[in-house]
């Protein structure tokens, strides 16, 4: 089944998003991992939307989500993203 990583993104410096950005991009890819989705916050339904942007990239399944994670291309590039911007980043595994 496939994962998906899905981020909310504060940004607190765009220069440095946009690295980051670009460098996700080819650590995901090296795993199978395909952006799907990074857009703006455009108006709150329901509750509070603390965050600029949110990010949706999926992988062929968790175990390829989970190597990208911990590979040290990615690792390297943790420091830029904190930097950057605030992010929660939660994995989600598709069911059924």
């Amino acid at each position: 089944m496939s994962a998906f990583f899905i981020a909310t993104v504060a940004i607190k410096d765009g220069a440095k998003f946009a690295d980051y950005a670009s460098k996700f991009r080819a650590t995901a890819a090296a795993h199978g991992g395909m952006p799907l989705l990074r857009g703006k916050v455009g108006k709150a339904l329901a509750g509070p939307a603390s965050h600029d942007l949110a990010a949706i990239a999926a992988f062929p399944d968790m175990a390829a989500l989970e190597a990208w994670h911990a590979s040290d291309a990615y690792q390297a590039i943790i420091p830029l993203r904190n930097q950057a911007a605030d992010m929660t980043i939660i994995a989600y595994e598709e069911v059924g």
